[in-house]
């Protein structure tokens, strides 16, 4: 409860004591006369009852009432409510006033409170005085001061008959509630209802809320006087603390214009000079410095003009002017535009339907009072959206025994994102806010409205922001509980109060106001005093409760989503560049740094780098190393750079704890923190900064007091942020804390206040040391003082902080004579960083509350402390100096083969671009992988750099580059410049035959010495003294040596006796031979080792009734012997042999006599030639005795023997060594009679002659033996360079065709026109009469020979190039592909190097040898390809040929038995060759199998569908046969296998996971899993013969000769490849935005197919994944394939097309089928471009013709339309007997009568045709006989043959019946036909 009014005074004009003639007033009477003793009697109350001035009136003017407000000096406000009236002066008023009339004049002619008027004038010469009854309360209740002071009034000139004694006696003992009526009991203790003795009754209703200010209609007039913009500004100035003054003649609108603006500034409280009214006496108060807001009449505007600071509002004239010199900020928008626009609405309600064409009814008006709220409303909800959040800056600094708040200024900025608003940084500065902080940020208290609506409705205004309506809603809701506080209870608000007549002023008054008796008054006084002692004390009722925090706040502008989305970027670049930093990864790190950089200039990205740096430490990685040190450095420094002193957004305080944990070790026992490298930053020598800091860090500290320990984790998030749910708040502890404080005991209560202290005074010291880390310089001798660094030494940028004098004060202070230092320079710069500990010291713990002991002893110790650090430093300063400048990055280890080992460990080097531009990134783009750094590494198989680029911008991408150790060629030393290292160094430049190059600069850090190892171990590697050190041999022996040797206990000998007795054998033999006439010896192995034991014996016998003539000398086989040939017959050659029906090991002699040829075991101990396989296909004639002789005559003893035979024309091709110059002699010249002492040469001549003859006598007889000359076809025209004959005539450097040759042809008649591209002229040009064999010979050999014209035989001399041509040209090839250097001159360099090299001229040359003799064999005559020692290049023509001739040799299989046949069997000399053994190191490389590869390459490109094998198959060959991975392609012979025990190791070995040693087993066992050697558009044609163009122009450069992948090395070691690269998963790990599927592939870093593969293997993939997800084992890919293949072939299409293969037969010549479609080897998806050649001019031959007709019926029948898919004349089984070697099966047969075909399947349902017997080529259907083999149970009639143009079918139906019924349908349907 609380007195109504505390005094009531009567002042009365006075004379002025100095005699002038201004009055002054007088107080007649107060009452009471004695001060209270809670609140004293306000002095000088007698000049604000006239503030114009007591002075007389020539008129009676009417009553007035104002209330004037004063403040005393405990900043308590009295509210004075003055009414004046007046009286008529009595005679020494008069006196006084005459004497200066004039004075009053002027007064009334300037417009003063004196206004003449006739009516209201009394008598002539009367004056009138005014006399004022004053009331003087603490409380606003101005209507009741109003209607008391006018009650009294009332009785004094209406005469009532009251006492007025006891009017104000009662007035004076009027006691009413306290604020709160909400919280009373009833509604009378809300409500007072008072009465003065009057009959007068008045409710005073007092407001439910204290601190809600009390405003009546004061807003709502201020804003119809000012309008809606100059309030705001008024607002703004009031906020910012500037001087407002108001003008106006009416001193009621004066105080209610103060009353509103102070009512808008609610929360906060105006705290400067508040006079609502000045007196005229006081003017002079305007010239205060300090802001102000102040009332004064109009009529002093004059006085007011020369102030320049001041902004005067006019409230009669509606201005508001503010001085040039003043600037108000405004407020931030958009709340300035929301809240102006609100404004508008509540003010003119009407302004939304102005423009509408039919207005709605209006709804009334509010009333002024209730607009009055709304505008209030309008401002309390702007103060809750601009102070939102600020619970979450308050720093809890002590809890007990009072709480400490500090508010945390730059963090509340920071986090609201307006840094740069100049209003609300003022705001924050501003004496009212912190008054604000201290009233209301005390956690434990009442809560008003302005608390519930900060906490609970921001989210509900930034919601509404954009809709008028409901922002509406809201303001008159908040309205409506303004104004209910202050009218709680308006239903009684009645009051019934006396008051004057009309005109009551202008009666003559009875008399003056009485003279009041004191006596009385007081007595009553006193009275009321009693009974208010006697009662209980009046207790304010408060309800305290926790202040709700709210949601943490946010920024006041929302950024635009568009850079939220990059900031998100953003931030992904700075994490995935610190982890790159802590895994090493530093290239990647360095590329990334930029961006980093750039990207810290946000605030989001500084934010996200403190926290991922925090969580490393977390994790204990904060010990870097020198690399990763200077990254975080960096980014550190980045981020403060942009930080402003005072740190807003706390970067610097979240990097604080940071740049003490992260260090690098310089030396035992030296660590240097990133402190010392961060110092260079502002904000460190801010206090500001520091104090904000330190009471963030108390007040983690005071809550873990009071926390559980469960509770207290330190809460690492930013000032501003929302803690988890379950952690409370500092706040919550501290309201907790306070509520429970007045129940706790006083020692407790002692004991906490103590504990509360030691944790601010150990933090104090903690940031003592904290603050001397990052003041002191690392380098503490420099003179580098710290106040060049701003804040600290400079006084004006110290002014706001408690820094007051320069921090470089004198250096003489004491403390520096007390501790001793004796260098000046250190003391300066340790004194100032002294003192600046010192001062902030001081601040903090007066502040906190720390007690002075303790403060002294901080005193004492911060010198201590200092010191300590420098001397840290001193250390830490001399080993930085130390540090090497640049840090090497991590050594990549690369992965290596099971079985592969490292002999050298990585040595530091530079890779450097060679000649070729891909990987540096020339003119063909791309990034610059080279230069690389990295290391290279030397393993028992290859060498491998492995590295990362050096240039920063390519980033982590590791470059790999290998080649096998076998395949160096060559290895020189260069100098050259390493990309740090401007001086030329010492490199290495290593070239390899897989056309890989590595140029190495070695790095400073690898010596000479090890340089120089590296080169000895390289060199030791690359040539074992003999093959088993090569690779293949030490990797299969990694299996072998834990096995121990197994004791063969069979009876038959092992594989290892075998081997034995062979190379036994043989070297008798040997000794028998002439071997002083061959050039050739292979090495002997007497000095090794046994070959590797093996663990069993083939089981394989073989017939021994052979017969007798075809047995060597011994007339029967040792059981040795037929080990050997049982293994013989295994071998791939003579598989091949009994396909082509050239012979087999039969045991029917009868039927081995009726093959024109014959296996001969002859050479099975390999006594003839040691190059060539044990079994041989001589004729059927030449019996095995007289072959010893024969070989005689041909260099290396390598005589003919056959290798094919065509299906069709039954002729064969044959092949042997070069003939001696003897034997040619004796072959060609003319034989003279026998003597008796015939030499040897001339007998073996015979022998030759007779075995050639014996040769053409088994072919069958296309001509009769007249019919020779077959060379005359040719036309002399044919001897250009366009025919075929005459291409291979000498062309400058190296012809072919002999010149005698080409005289003998001359002249003959033209027969064909010569073909463009080189192809062959038409098969026509051979005249029938052709010779029955061909002898391809070298010219050189041949040379002055004259054939004999009776000969059978045709010699065709040609001019090839040799072997060491061979390898010449291929240095040139290596230097053109793989260039050592860059060229020097810009152009094609690499075409013309490329011709110099005539690699593709050897090439054209070999495809067109291997053409012609193709045309020879397929019109019937035999070829015998006799070159060189029939090592190199015939193996390359005949291999060619078969190729080209037979579809067999161009599947994967195929393709085998070739090389196994033609190379390894027939002696191709791989080791001599591929310089395999340091024997070969002179020799040098000579890669006569990679050129026979890139010739099937050639042909590949020209038929892609003719190939089973994808052209990666050739590459990985011509990779791994010179790697020495595999034991295949080692050794020069069968016979060295034998003797190492190689060639029949596979029988013996268990297959386990061990290595493979064959390539080919290597080949099947990765086709099972992936088609990387499968070319899906195999479609080949049935007996498809190849011709390919074979000019220069028509060549390609194989790929494999200039693609590389630097991203894993060469691709052809599957283990080392990566697979395909899994598609990225949808969603990353941690739930963030999914990963795009996209990825840059560089041309030569990635594997193109690989990354991208094409359509089908995409789908395939697809496929097994989806078969594993389901469960299920996938299903082989090959499997898959066929089976898709089988149901296409099937599926009839409506446009009536067939397979690709039969649109493609339908349109191209058969030779030039599918030429001009190709496929390159990668990702081409499922599109073929199809170019098909259009030159179709070729005439048609015999064979031709046939073909013709075959296609035609073919394609006929492709475009057949039919509504089934497949047509079944006739169905049923029948037993097939298989082709050679193979039993009958039975099958399932398809007779189709409208496609002319005979289709066969495994069983009835099966859909994958297994075969087709087309009937086009049927001649016969006749019975058959019983077989060998054939199903026992059936009779012989049920057996019949069916004879085509290729070979004889042998059926066997399941009874007669059947069997005739398949034979007349068969038969029907040719007689259709």
């Amino acid at each position: 409860m609380a007195r109504l009014a505390d005094y009531f005074v009567l002042v009365a004009f006075g004379p002025h004591p100095r005699g002038s003639g201004e009055g002054q007033g007088q107080i007649l009477q107060r009452f009471p006369e004695k001060d209270w003793e809670d609140n004293p009697f306000p002095q000088g109350i007698e000049l604000f009852c006239q503030p114009s001035g007591w002075q007389l009136c020539p008129e009676r003017s009417p009553p007035t009432f104002f209330v004037a407000v004063l403040t005393d000096i405990n900043s308590e406000r009295h509210y004075c409510a003055c009414l004046t009236f007046w009286e008529p002066a009595g005679p020494t008023q008069e006196a006084a006033c005459t004497e200066d009339a004039a004075v009053r004049e002027e007064n009334a002619d300037e417009g003063g409170p004196v206004q003449l008027s006739p009516a209201t004038a009394g008598p002539p010469g009367q004056l009138f005085a005014p006399k004022t009854l004053v009331l003087v309360s603490r409380l606003d209740h101005a209507e009741v001061f109003r209607n008391s002071l006018g009650l009294i009034y009332t009785i004094h000139v209406e005469g009532l008959n009251v006492g007025l004694e006891n009017v104000v006696g009662n007035l004076l003992t009027c006691i009413i509630p306290l604020a709160g009526g909400s919280q009373l009991d009833s509604v009378e203790d809300g409500v007072r209802t008072i009465s003065l003795g009057a009959g007068d009754r008045q409710v005073i209703q007092t407001p439910l809320t204290d601190s809600l200010p009390i405003s009546r209609c004061s807003v709502a007039l201020l804003f119809r006087q000012l309008g809606i913009a100059n309030v705001l500004s008024l607002f703004c100035a009031a906020l910012t603390e500037h001087k407002v003054l108001f003008l106006s003649r009416s001193y009621q609108r004066l105080s209610d214009a103060c009353r509103g603006l102070l009512a808008l500034l609610f929360p906060l409280r105006y705290s400067f000079t508040y006079v609502p009214i000045l007196p005229a006496q006081l003017l002079e108060v305007l010239s205060t410095p300090t802001p102000f807001i102040i009332g004064v009449n109009a009529a002093f505007q004059a006085e007011t003009q020369e102030l320049l600071d001041v902004i005067v509002a006019d409230l009669d004239g509606g201005t508001v002017t503010v001085p040039e010199c003043v600037h108000i900020p405004a407020l931030p928008e958009p709340l300035h535009s929301q809240t102006h626009s609100v404004l508008s609405m509540v003010l003119d309600p009407e302004l939304e339907l102005a423009d509408l064409a039919f207005p709605p009814p209006m709804a009334s008006a509010s009333s002024l009072k209730m607009q009055d709220k709304e505008l209030r409303a309008v401002f309390l909800r702007l103060f809750a959206q601009l102070l939102q959040g600020y619970r979450w800056c308050l720093h809890m600094v002590r809890i007990h025994p009072e709480p400490v708040i500090r508010f945390h200024k730059a963090a509340f900025l920071g986090q609201r994102g307006l840094v740069e608003d100049d209003f609300l940084m003022k705001v924050l500065e501003g004496m009212a806010f912190a008054g604000f902080v201290s009233e209301r940020g005390v956690p434990y208290r009442p809560t008003d409205l302005f608390d519930e609506l900060v906490a609970h409705e921001v989210a509900r205004m930034r919601a509404d922001e954009n809709n008028p309506q409901r922002v509406l809603r809201h303001v008159k809701e908040l309205a409506e509980q303004l104004y209910k506080n202050e009218n709680p209870y308006p239903a009684v608000a009645m009051h019934k109060v006396q008051r004057p007549g009309e005109a009551s002023h202008l009666r003559r008054a009875p008399r003056p106001f009485p003279r009041l008796d004191e006596g009385t008054v007081q007595w009553i006084v006193d009275q009321a005093t009693a009974k208010m002692q006697g009662a209980p004390p009046a207790v304010k009722a408060e309800r305290r409760t926790t202040v709700p925090s709210g949601p943490p706040m946010t920024a006041i502008v929302e950024r635009s989503s568009g850079l939220h989305g990059n900031s998100a970027r953003r931030l992904e670049v700075v994490r995935n560049c610190i982890s790159c930093v802590f895994e090493g990864k530093m290239l990647e790190a360095k590329k990334l740094l930029p961006a980093v950089l750039r990207a810290l200039k946000g605030r989001a990205a500084r934010r996200c780098l403190t926290q991922e740096l925090h969580l490393h430490v977390q994790q204990n990685r904060a010990v870097l190393d020198h690399q990763q040190f200077d990254f975080v450095v960096r980014m550190m420094n980045c981020c403060l750079q942009d930080c402003t002193s005072l740190d807003e957004h706390g970067v610097a305080a979240a990097l604080l704890p940071l740049v003490t944990a992260f260090c690098r070790k310089l030396s035992p026992g030296v660590t240097q923190f990133a402190y010392s490298c961060v110092q260079e930053h502002v904000v460190w020598s801010t206090p500001q900064f520091w104090e904000a800091m330190f009471y963030g860090d108390v007040q983690t500290h005071i809550r873990a007091l009071y926390l559980e320990p469960a509770e207290d984790r330190d809460p690492t998030q930013q000032v501003g942020e929302a803690p988890a749910e379950d952690e409370r708040s500092a706040l919550d502890v501290a309201s907790e804390q306070r509520r429970l404080w007045p129940t706790l005991s006083r020692e407790k209560q002692q004991e906490l206040v103590q504990k509360e202290e030691s944790t601010v005074f150990s933090q104090a010291i903690h940031y003592a040391n904290r603050m001397s880390y990052l003041l002191l310089p690392l380098d503490t001798s420099k003179s580098r003082l710290l106040r060049e660094r701003a804040g600290l030494g400079d006084p004006e940028s110290a002014s706001n902080s408690l820094l007051t004098s320069s921090m470089a004060g004198s250096v003489a202070e004491s403390y520096d004579t007390e501790s001793g230092f004796e260098d000046a320079e250190t003391c300066d710069v340790a004194g100032a960083v002294v003192r600046f500990i010192n001062r902030f010291v001081d601040k903090v713990c007066t502040e906190s509350g720390v007690t002075s002991d303790h403060l002294k002893g901080l005193h004492v110790m911060v010198p201590d402390i200092v010191q300590m650090h420098i001397e840290t430093l001193e250390a830490v300063h001399r080993e930085s100096k130390r540090l090497p400048p640049i840090q090497k990055p991590k050594l990549l280890r690369p992965r290596l083969l099971p079985g592969e080992e490292c002999v050298l460990d990585g040595l530091r080097v530079y890779l450097l671009p060679d000649g070729r531009e891909e990987g540096a990134g020339g003119s063909a783009g791309g990034p610059a992988l080279l230069p690389a750094e990295g290391a290279v590494f030397l393993t028992t198989y290859r060498v491998i750099f492995t590295g990362m680029p050096t240039d920063p911008l390519v980033g982590e991408q590791v470059v790999v580059r290998s080649f096998p150790v076998a395949a160096l060629t060559k290895e020189k030393r260069v100098s050259v410049q390493t990309p740090v290292e401007p001086l030329l160094q010492d490199g290495l430049q290593l070239r390899s035959c897989t056309f890989q190059l590595l140029k190495m600069a070695f790095d400073e850090e690898v010596g000479s010495d090890s340089a120089e190892l590296f080169r000895k171990q390289l060199h030791k590697l690359r040539y074992p003294p003999d093959v088993r050190g090569t690779f293949a041999f030490t990797l299969g022996s990694a299996h072998t040596p834990g096995r121990p040797p197994r004791a063969t206990k069979d009876k038959g000998p092992s594989l290892r006796t075998l081997s034995r007795n062979l190379v036994k054998n043989a070297k008798k033999t040997m000794g028998r031979q002439h071997v002083a006439r061959k050039k050739y010896h292979p090495p002997g192995w007497e000095h090794r080792g046994p070959p590797p034991p093996e663990d069993e014996e083939d089981a394989i016998s073989v017939s021994e009734e052979l017969e007798p003539s075809t047995l060597t000398p011994a007339s029967a086989l040792k059981p040795s012997d037929r080990m050997t040939m049982s293994s013989l017959v295994e071998r791939a050659c003579c598989r091949d042999y009994q396909r082509l029906g050239l012979g087999t090991l039969s045991s029917s002699l009868s039927r081995a006599k009726s093959e024109p040829f014959r296996i001969s075991p002859v050479n099975r101990m390999y006594a003839i030639c040691r190059s060539y396989p044990g079994l041989l296909i001589v004729p059927q004639s030449v019996q095995d005795n007289a072959l010893q002789r024969v070989s005689r005559c041909y260099r290396q003893n390598r005589f003919p023997v056959v290798c094919w035979r065509s299906g069709r024309s039954k002729a064969v091709l044959l092949r042997s060594g070069g003939l001696h110059s003897k034997g040619v002699v004796g072959l060609f010249k003319a034989q003279n009679a026998p003597s008796p002492g015939q030499s040897q040469a001339d007998s073996s001549s015979l022998e030759q002659e007779k075995y050639l003859q014996a040769v053409v006598s088994s072919m069958p007889r296309c001509a009769d033996a007249s019919g020779r000359n077959t060379l005359s076809g040719f036309s002399s025209a044919h001897m250009g360079s366009h025919g075929k004959w005459g291409s291979v005539r000498a062309s400058g450097r190296s012809g072919v065709l002999g010149g005698d040759v080409g005289s003998r042809l001359a002249g003959r008649d033209m027969l064909a026109p010569p073909q463009a591209n080189g192809a062959p002229p038409d098969p026509g040009f051979l005249r029938p009469q052709r010779a029955p064999l061909y002898i391809i010979g070298d010219k050189a050999q041949l040379k002055g020979v004259r054939p004999d014209p009776l000969q059978q035989w045709e010699l065709v001399p040609i001019e090839v190039f040799e072997a060491r041509q061979v390898k010449t040209s291929f240095k040139k090839l290596l230097k053109a592909c793989v260039p050592g250097c860059p060229a020097t001159e810009p152009g094609p360099s690499f075409l013309r190097s490329l011709e110099d090299s005539e690699w593709l001229t050897q090439i054209h040359k070999l495809l067109q040898v291997s053409v012609l003799v193709v045309e020879l064999l397929d019109s019937g005559s035999s070829v015998l390809v006799s070159l060189e020692d029939g090592w190199d290049i015939t193996t390359q023509v005949v291999s060619l040929v078969q190729l080209l001739s037979d579809p067999f040799y161009r599947t994967l299989e195929g393709f085998r038995l070739l090389v196994e046949k033609e190379w390894l069997s027939f002696g191709h000399r791989f080791s001599h060759r591929g310089a395999h053994t340091l024997a070969g190191q002179s020799s040098g490389v000579t890669p006569v199998f990679l050129q026979f590869l890139d010739c099937v390459h050639q042909v590949h490109l020209q038929f892609p569908m003719e190939f089973e094998f994808s052209p990666f198959y050739l590459k990985f060959l011509g990779y791994h046969h010179v790697s020495r991975r595999f034991r295949t392609f080692l050794l020069d012979s069968d016979y060295e296998r034998i003797e190492l025990g190689l060639l029949y190791e596979e029988k013996g070995e268990p297959r386990g996971q061990q290595a493979c040693r064959s390539v080919w087993e290597y080949v099947d066992r990765l086709s099972k899993r992936t088609p990387l050697f499968y070319n899906y558009m195999y479609a080949p044609e049935d007996a498809e013969v190849l011709r390919p163009y074979s000019n220069v122009s028509n060549l390609k450069v194989w790929d494999f000769y200039t693609k590389e992948t630097l991203a894993e090395g060469p691709l052809y070691d599957w283990e080392l490849a990566q697979g395909p690269p899994e598609p990225p998963e949808e969603e990353r790990l941690d739930g963030g935005a999914p990963q795009s599927r996209r990825r840059v592939v560089w041309p030569c870093y990635d594997s193109r197919p690989r990354a991208q593969p094409d359509a089908i293997s995409r789908l395939l993939e697809e496929l097994q994944r989806l078969e594993t997800e389901l469960g299920r084992p996938p299903e082989r890919w090959k499997d898959t394939w066929d089976r898709v293949k089988a149901a296409q072939r099937l599926e009839g299409r409506p446009d009536g097309r067939g397979t690709p293969s039969s649109l493609l037969v339908s349109s191209v010549p058969h030779h030039r089928r599918s030429l001009g479609v190709y496929l390159q080897e990668g990702p081409v998806g499922s599109t073929l471009s199809l170019s098909l050649d259009s030159d179709q001019s070729s005439g048609s031959t015999a064979s031709g013709s046939r073909q013709a007709a075959r296609r035609s019926t073919s394609t006929l029948y492709s475009q057949f339309q039919t509504a089934e898919s497949e047509n079944r004349s006739h169905e049923g089984t029948l037993y097939k007997k298989g082709a050679f070697m193979k039993p009958w099966k039975a099958r399932w047969f398809v007779l189709d009568k409208t496609k002319h075909q005979l289709r066969y399947y495994d069983h009835r349902v099966d859909t994958e045709c297994k075969g087709v017997i087309d009937l086009a080529e049927v001649e016969a259907v006749a019975p058959g006989t019983h077989t060998m083999g054939a199903p026992k149970t059936v009779d012989e009639k049920a057996f019949f043959d069916v004879k085509t143009t290729r070979r004889v079918y042998n059926f066997c139906a399941q009874d007669v019946p059947s069997a005739q019924q398949w034979v007349d349908q068969i038969q029907g349907c040719l007689s259709d036909a």
